[in-house]
């Protein structure tokens, strides 16, 4: 189902629209630790690093058929499978957010079902793997189809990154856990990731920078929770079952910048 344009509910739409189109924005300056945007993404989106990595990705799944449980394997997978839907990603220019395909989405809910599988095995977890991974999840948030799958991508991206910014805590993993956190809407979490990040940056100026930008990131979560609440209500009212995301169109990538 669409989103009903009538009205008041037209309104609402085109509040959350706004909202997710200033996140989207400022996610092209993030940088979660060693990883930026254009290591994420990558710069070759050709048809022929796509089938490298799906060649990649072949041989670790039959290996993987001799030895389901192995950690290192499913580690290996999960990163073939991103790095295939990475090669898919449209990038047009470095100020422009990635259009994600079909394809990418594909190979990005298979990464999702195999580091799940990672996780079960694992007894510590990858840290840079979960940074990849947490930014995967986001990117998954904006090719939802749906609010409640919105909600689940960035919730799944806020675990993810937890992993990574509890064994290595910086300014970047732990600014990028707050920003998740914010958008899941878990605030109490955010603030605490947040000082966090404050305590660790280099210097005075650098530490209010943090926590002014936190704090506008803050603002956008609440009213984007205040906007879901509404777009619910409506929902309930018109006896519709799902929502369109209003992420659609609007590109992939990952929360905003506060430094390293």
């Amino acid at each position: 189902m669409l989103f009903d344009t009538s009205g008041r509910r037209k309104h609402v739409v085109r509040v959350v629209y706004a909202i997710l189109a200033l996140l989207m924005g400022a996610s092209l300056f993030l940088v979660i630790g060693p990883f930026s945007l254009a290591d994420l993404v990558g710069t070759s989106g050709t048809s022929s690093a796509t089938k490298v990595f799906d060649e990649q990705t072949e041989r670790i799944e039959r290996r993987l058929v001799k030895s389901p449980d192995d950690e290192q394997l499913l580690l290996a997978l999960t990163r073939a499978q991103i790095s295939a839907g990475n090669a898919q990603i449209e990038v047009v220019s470095e100020t422009e957010v990635p259009e994600i395909t079909v394809g990418a989405r594909e190979d990005f809910e298979r990464a999702r079902a195999t580091w799940n599988r990672y996780l079960k095995q694992a007894d510590e977890p990858s840290a840079t793997a979960a940074q990849l991974v947490a930014g995967t999840f986001f990117r998954l948030a904006e090719a939802s189809t749906t609010l409640s799958e919105v909600d689940s991508n960035v919730s799944d991206a806020a675990a993810a990154q937890r992993i990574a910014a509890e064994q290595r805590p910086n300014v970047g993993s732990l600014s990028t856990l707050a920003i998740y956190e914010y958008f899941s809407g878990n605030f109490a979490a955010a603030d605490k990731a947040g000082k966090k990040a404050a305590a660790r940056a280099p210097n005075k100026a650098e530490a209010k920078n943090i926590e002014k930008q936190l704090a506008e990131y803050r603002k956008r979560a609440q009213q984007f929770a205040k906007q879901k609440k509404e777009i619910t209500k409506a929902q309930r009212e018109t006896g519709k079952e799902s929502l369109q995301n209003p992420f659609g169109g609007l590109g992939g990538a990952t929360g905003g910048s506060l430094g390293e």
